[in-house]
C-alpha cells in the first residue's frame, strides 16, 4: 500500500501542476518534470510487481566462478566480482564475502558472495549463466584479441523458516588453513572447511556432487554453519528450477532458463554488452562494468516474469 499511495501522490501532484499549466501558473517544464517523476515511479511499482514468487524476496548467493583460460578468466571474474557489488552498493544491499581465492597472477578463481536486503534474489536471479568476455588482452604480450568465460550461480538464501531436509550420510566434510585475510591464526588453523554433497540426478541415475567452501570465520563450527546454509541454498534453487522446468512445459514455452547456458556477452573493443536470453544490448560497456545492470534486469523479467 506505501507503494501504490507514493504513485497516487505523484500522479495527483502531475495532475494539478497540469491545471495549473492550463492556467498560466506553472511552466511547461515543471509539468514535464513531475511527469517524469510520477513515470519513474509507476515504472519501480510495476517493476516490483515482476516479483511475484515467494523466493524473489529473499537474500541471495552469489558465487563466481574463473572458466578455462588462466589469468585472463580469473581476471574477468574479478570484474564481474565488482560489477556485482557495484550494483548491489545501486540497489542498497549489503554484501558479505563468504569464500574468496586468489587468481595465480591476477583477479579470482572462485569467490561467493552473500547479499541480503529485500528482494535481492529476485533483481539478481537473472544473472545464473556464463558471461562471456571478449577483449585484448591486457595479459597477452601480441595484444591479441581473446576470448574468456565465467559462470555466475544464483541462489536464495534460506533461513531458519526453510526447511531443507539433508541427510548427514551424503555429505563429507574436509578441513585447510585459510589463506585469507583475519591474522595469524588462519595460517596455524585448519578453519576453512570444504563441504561434499553427493546426491542422486533425478532426470540421468548419475550420481553428481555439490562442493562448497567456506573461509569466512575463524571458528571452523561457524564455517561449517555457513557451509551448510550455502548447500542449502543452492538445493532450494535447485528445486525451484525443477519447478520453472515443469511450469514451461505447461506452458509450451520454447525457451528454457538454465544453468550453463551462455547468457550475455560482453565486446569491449566493439562496445557492446548483449543479452543472449532478451537481446538487451547497450554500447555503454563502463556503465555496466559498474554495476548499471538494471535495464538487463527489466528486460529478463519481462521476458521471464516466473
Amino acid at each position: 500500500m506505501t507503494a501504490y499511495r507514493e504513485v497516487k501522490t505523484h500522479v495527483d501532484d502531475f495532475l494539478v501542476l497540469f491545471d495549473f499549466f492550463r492556467e498560466g501558473e506553472a511552466t511547461e517544464a515543471d509539468v514535464q518534470a513531475q511527469y517524469d517523476v510520477a513515470l519513474q515511479t509507476i515504472e519501480k511499482l510495476e517493476f516490483k510487481n515482476m516479483l511475484r514468487a515467494e523466493e524473489d524476496q529473499m537474500g541471495a548467493v552469489l558465487k563466481i566462478n574463473s572458466g578455462a583460460g588462466g589469468t585472463e578468466s580469473q581476471d574477468w571474474a574479478e570484474m564481474l566480482m565488482r560489477m556485482y557489488i557495484r550494483y548491489c552498493e545501486r540497489c542498497n544491499f549489503k554484501v558479505r564475502e563468504m569464500d574468496f581465492q586468489k587468481g595465480d597472477e591476477a583477479g579470482i578463481k572462485t569467490v561467493t558472495l552473500e547479499v541480503t536486503g529485500n528482494y535481492a534474489y529476485g533483481f539478481l536471479k537473472s544473472e545464473t549463466g556464463v558471461h562471456r568476455l571478449v577483449r585484448v588482452s591486457p595479459f597477452n604480450a601480441q595484444g591479441k584479441r581473446m576470448t574468456s568465460f565465467s559462470s555466475v550461480f544464483i541462489a536464495p538464501l534460506v533461513d531458519d523458516t526453510i526447511e531443507i531436509d539433508v541427510s548427514p550420510a551424503d555429505i563429507t566434510w574436509e578441513t585447510f588453513r585459510s589463506s585469507g585475510a583475519g591474522g595469524q591464526n588462519v595460517n596455524k588453523v585448519e578453519t576453512g572447511v570444504r563441504l561434499r554433497y553427493r546426491y542422486k540426478d533425478e532426470k540421468t541415475g548419475d550420481f553428481k556432487e555439490i562442493a562448497v567452501e567456506n573461509t569466512e570465520s575463524r571458528s571452523q563450527l561457524g564455517n561449517k554453519e555457513n557451509a551448510m546454509r550455502i548447500l542449502k541454498s543452492q538445493l532450494y534453487e535447485m528445486e525451484l528450477q525443477k519447478k520453472r522446468e515443469k511450469q514451461a512445459e505447461i506452458e509450451g514455452q520454447k525457451k528454457k532458463i538454465e544453468w550453463g547456458s551462455q547468457i550475455r556477452s560482453y565486446v569491449f573493443d566493439d562496445r557492446r554488452v548483449k543479452d543472449h536470453r532478451t537481446n538487451h544490448q547497450t554500447s555503454d560497456v563502463q556503465s555496466v562494468m559498474d554495476g548499471d545492470l538494471e535495464a538487463f534486469v527489466k528486460a529478463y523479467l519481462m521476458e521471464f516474469p516466473v
